[in-house]
Parts: C-alpha cells; structure tokens; sequence
C-alpha cells in the first residue's frame, strides 16, 4: 500500500485538473522565470496565469524544495 501525499504534492491532482496543465509545465515556467523569491514567484502565477494563492504557494514550494534538494 503507497503511503497518502503530503505537504505541497498533495495539491497536484487538483492543480492540473483546475488549470489544465502537467505540473511539470508549471515547474519548467517557475524556473523560467527571473523571479527568484519565493513570494514574487507565487504573485506573479496568481496575476499572470491566475492560480489561486494555495496553488501558486504548493507549486513554489515543492519547486523551489527540488532545487535544494529538500
């Protein structure tokens, strides 16, 4: 039996089921883009491609956590 999702991953199903993209789309605009803080990162996915402040908060999150290797 597969333990349950936590923390920032356990949004996932319902991020791409909402915005209609594969999380790894979000992951790859995040690194694209010149924003390097963690809240300037969620401000401008929530005004520039309209998630809702939980969701831009998890993708950042768990993509910013990849990158330091948690």
């Amino acid at each position: 039996m597969t333990a349950p999702v936590k923390g920032p991953a356990s949004y996932f199903p319902s991020i791409e089921q909402k915005y209609g993209r594969p999380i790894a789309q979000w992951q790859e605009l995040i690194h694209a883009s010149p924003l390097g803080k963690h809240m300037e990162l969620v401000s401008w996915l929530k005004t520039e491609h309209g998630l809702g402040h939980g969701h831009a908060n998890a993708l950042v999150a768990h993509t910013l956590a990849e990158g330091r290797g948690r």
